[in-house]
Parts: C-alpha cells; sequence; structure tokens
C-alpha cells in the first residue's frame, strides 16, 4: 500500500514540476535553459539529503570495473527523453506529444519486468497484468486523447508536415518513452550497487546536470538568462520544479527496487495523470483552466482499475 501511494505521488509531483517549469521557462526563455536549472536544483537538493543522511559523495573506483557501463547512463537517458519532447511538441502537436512517451513507458516497463532487463526483479507478464495494461491505455485515450480531439474540432486545422514524417516523430516519441523506462531500472540497479538510493538520485542528476551545462552551452552559447526570474521577481516556486524532479528520481530508486519497473512506471502515471487533470481543472500555478470533463473522470476510473490489477500479480 505504501509502495502504491509513493508510486502515485511521485507520478503527481512530476505533473506539477512540468506546471512549474513552464513558469520558469517564460522568464529563462530557453526551455535548455529551464530543464538546466531545474537539473542543477535538484542536484542541490539531493546533496543536502546525502549530507544530513551522512552517507557519502564517494563511488568506489571498483565500480567502474565491475559494473555494466549502462548502470551510469540513467541521467543521460533523462535529459534525452526531456529534450525530445520539447522537439516533439511543435511537429506532431500536445496530444500525441503525451501519448507517444506514454505508449513507450508502459510497453518497455512491462518488458523490463517480464524479462528482467537491467537486472530487474522479474515479474511474469500473466492474463491479469495484460488487461490491467490495456484497461490503462484505454483509460490514457480517453483522459487525454479523447478530449482533445473534442475539443479541438471547433478549431480551424492546421497543416502540419506529410504523414510520413510524422510517423517518424511519433516512433520517436515512443523510443523518448522507453528512454524513461531504462532511466528507472538503470537508476534502480545503480541504487543497488551503490547501497543508497540517496547517492543513486545524486548520481543521475548530477550526470544530467553536466550534459545540460553542456547543451545548454552549444544551443544558446550564454547562461545570461538564468538572473532573469531573480531580476523579473518571480514567484518563488518556479524553483521548485527540481526539488519535485529530485524526489522523482529518488522514490524510483527505492520503488523500483521494492515492486519493479513496470509497476513503478504504471503507478506513476496515474499519478501523473491525475495530477495534470487536477492543476488544469483549478489553475494551479498560473496554468491554464479547464474543467475535468465526465469522460476523463472515466478514462481515470479505467486506469484506476488497470493500476489494481496489475498489482494483484
Amino acid at each position: 500500500m505504501l509502495a502504491a501511494l509513493l508510486g502515485i505521488g511521485i507520478g503527481f509531483g512530476l505533473a506539477v514540476q512540468t506546471a512549474i517549469n513552464s513558469q520558469l521557462r517564460k522568464f529563462v526563455v530557453s526551455p535548455f535553459l529551464a530543464s538546466m536549472v531545474s537539473f542543477l536544483v535538484g542536484t542541490i537538493f539531493l546533496a543536502i539529503i546525502i549530507i544530513t543522511s551522512g552517507s557519502s559523495f564517494a563511488v568506489p573506483v571498483s565500480l567502474f570495473t565491475s559494473q555494466p557501463i549502462w548502470i551510469w547512463f540513467g541521467g543521460f537517458c533523462g535529459v534525452i527523453a526531456l529534450t525530445t519532447n520539447i522537439l516533439l511538441f511543435p511537429k506532431i502537436g500536445s496530444v500525441q506529444t503525451t501519448v507517444m512517451p506514454i505508449l513507450g513507458m508502459i510497453v518497455m516497463g512491462m518488458l523490463i519486468d517480464n524479462f528482467g532487463w537491467f537486472n530487474s526483479i522479474k515479474q511474469t507478464f500473466g492474463i491479469y497484468r495484460m488487461i490491467g495494461v490495456l484497461l490503462v491505455l484505454i483509460g490514457v485515450l480517453l483522459a487525454v486523447v479523447v478530449q482533445e480531439i473534442i475539443s479541438k474540432r471547433k478549431l480551424p486545422s492546421v497543416p502540419r508536415e506529410n504523414q510520413s514524417i510524422q510517423w517518424v516523430w511519433r516512433l520517436i516519441g515512443i523510443g523518448a518513452g522507453m528512454l524513461m523506462s531504462i532511466q528507472a531500472a538503470v537508476n534502480g540497479q545503480l541504487g543497488v550497487v551503490l547501497h543508497s538510493p540517496f547517492q543513486a538520485a545524486f548520481v543521475s542528476f548530477f550526470i544530467g546536470s553536466v550534459t545540460l551545462i553542456i547543451v545548454v552551452g552549444l544551443k544558446d552559447r550564454n547562461y545570461t538568462n538564468i538572473k532573469e526570474p531573480i531580476k523579473q521577481s518571480a514567484p518563488w516556486w518556479v524553483w521548485l520544479g527540481g526539488i519535485i524532479g529530485g524526489l522523482y528520481v529518488l522514490i524510483n530508486v527505492f520503488l523500483v527496487g521494492q515492486i519493479g519497473t513496470g509497476q513503478t512506471i504504471i503507478l506513476a502515471l496515474f499519478g501523473q495523470i491525475v495530477g495534470s487533470l487536477l492543476v488544469e481543472q483549478f489553475g494551479l500555478l498560473k496554468s491554464v483552466k479547464n474543467r475535468i470533463t465526465p469522460i476523463q473522470i472515466l478514462g481515470l476510473v479505467l486506469m484506476f482499475v488497470g493500476v489494481i490489477l496489475i498489482k494483484i500479480i
């Protein structure tokens, strides 16, 4: 029960983080710089946790030769997935940018569990899990896709790239979601070999921060806009995205070792969609206000039933 609440909670937090980072981007302009700030704040937050918990920053040198190289790639996976989502939005629209990574997350999460990839807990893909995943996918369609299609019917159509190019971007979106599941599994294994979820989360965030500092240097060529939130008296909460992200990775590392990658992904996904709808319903954190519709509530109910079925195994 605690694991389920934690999984849903970090997903909910991820929805809040998205709203916070979108506001941060308005001040720093560059989406890459906004991500860099978020990662740096998360890294500092996790460093403080390590210090207060009495853990060590030191990584045994022997791990670099005794462990597979992929255990250090969690931070890279997170940055690539985040950057890919930024690129997808203008190519395939908001709905598909949400749904394609979700599809990739679910599929890869279940595959990792079924085959025990990345030394994850092996959990056979039984009938209950198949039905549960199907219900989750239907719930996602109702909660995210159908409502958007209905609301956009009244809007004039916007010409887009041809269908063959769009399918390339859709596949890239699915790949981004797969990377997010791989990130969870890899960070979980890193926590096992380091014997500390705190240290594993810090290493992942540190690698991600360094990567984004390099990306911003190459893409934007300066970091001056990082001062803009302070100069423009931005709300204090625009800096909290990194802390929420740090908690997300930290709890992810813990849960993957307890219940497996697939269940962790599904629980977080449910919490994320619930959180996103509530943020829109009440216009939280200066987000656009949109009322939750009955069809979205039905989608959440189906997702909840799917989560329960997946948890049975």
